[in-house]
């Protein structure tokens, strides 16, 4: 599978009759990943699935790119500087998505799984937190009211977000998924109000101090989104 996903259906429909799939396998998109295609081939997939299709995670490291969420107001976008904008049907603010950020959709069949939106929210946030603690970066946490995962900032009480959640159930089926900064340029976060608050730190694994490639964050934050979800 690659940036284009010329077709994101088939996915499902080549499995082998009597093939034991493993659980929401990872499929890692060709980078730099264009957001739009990617979005499309998410609403693609939800709408052609049924309740046999297996749950699938997609891996994408994207090129530079605003995404604007339903609620998102355009007062939170400060200073573009060039990078492209694109009005998602995810819930939430505007957030930045770019190389050195992983970043996986959950194709997730809610009704299958047994739980409800918010369950599924905080079951995301603890594989992200999971996820930190294994790589070497301590006290991730939640923020009441506040979506996404955050780390404390320089031995201070002020807390700095370091993975974003964006969230779409369509049919009873999720798309979008969760974000975790990595090892990028964090620059592009101060053209904006991070997810809707202004003066919000991002900060990524490696400003924790910790050295870590994509790679090895997606595919632990993969083995941790199984385990939660």
């Amino acid at each position: 599978m690659n940036a284009q996903i010329a077709d994101p259906v088939l996915v499902a429909a080549e499995r082998e009759p009597g093939l034991v799939q493993p659980p929401m396998p990872l499929h890692w998109l060709t980078p730099p990943v264009d957001y739009h295609s990617t979005w499309q081939a998410m609403r693609d997939f939800t709408d052609a699935r049924d309740a046999h299709t297996p749950d699938q995670m997609w891996a994408a490291e994207h090129a530079p790119v605003y995404t604007q969420g339903l609620a998102g107001k355009p007062e939170h976008l400060l200073n573009a500087a060039g990078i492209p904008v694109v009005q998602t049907d995810r819930g939430g603010q505007i957030t930045y998505h770019g190389p050195g950020q992983i970043v996986i959709y959950v194709l997730r069949d809610l009704h299958r799984a047994g739980y409800f939106v918010r369950e599924y929210v905080k079951r995301l946030e603890q594989a992200v937190i999971d996820t930190l603690g294994e790589l070497g970066v301590p006290d991730a946490q939640r923020k009441d009211g506040a979506p996404g995962v955050y780390v404390p900032w320089q031995g201070t009480q002020e807390l700095a977000k370091i993975a974003a959640l964006g969230i779409k159930v369509r049919k009873g089926c999720t798309y979008h998924g969760v974000s975790l900064n990595v090892d990028m340029d964090l620059s592009p976060f101060l053209g904006i109000n991070p997810c809707g608050y202004a003066g919000l730190r991002t900060v990524d694994i490696a400003s924790c101090g910790v050295r870590v490639s994509v790679q090895q964050a997606g595919e632990t934050l993969a083995a941790n989104l199984r385990k939660c979800l």
